[in-house]
């Protein structure tokens, strides 16, 4: 999917909305790991840099997170402010009530734990997998 040249938006935009819908969709699930940036690249046709805008309005927005040489991931179902957002396919609803205080941010912390966490599960997932490949071909 290339940029339409029907849309005024910058081509970042364009593309930070087509992820963001595909996550809201359900079709990315929380924890999921992103596309590289060159997949990204190749997906929208435009440039890195270009790719790197679009994650960063994504994460700003608090739909993804990025682990420091492991990769971007879907966020969970806790926004940024440490409330509950809705994700499609979860059931689960907006928290009536944010937490504030400590409470937020020992939340916050322990998402951010979790998240390093997962982004290690899945790496080692991917390493069993390619082990389990190379060992059974």
């Amino acid at each position: 999917m290339t940029p339409s040249t029907h849309d005024a938006r910058p081509p970042y935009q364009q593309a930070a909305e087509a992820i963001r819908s595909e996550i809201k969709a359900g079709k990315l699930k929380p924890g999921e790991q992103l596309p590289s940036h060159r997949e990204l690249q190749e997906r929208f046709g435009i440039a890195n840099m270009t790719a790197r805008s679009a994650l960063r309005v994504l994460r700003e927005e608090g739909l993804i997170y990025t682990v420091q040489g492991r990769g971007s991931y879907v966020a969970d179902v806790i926004g940024p402010g440490g409330e509950l957002i809705e994700t499609a396919g979860t059931g689960e609803a907006p928290a009536s009530a944010e937490p504030t205080g400590t409470l937020t941010e020992a939340l916050l912390e322990v998402r951010d734990q979790l998240r390093s966490l997962n982004a290690e599960v899945q790496t080692l997932k991917r390493e069993v997998a390619e082990l389990k490949a190379r060992k059974h071909p």
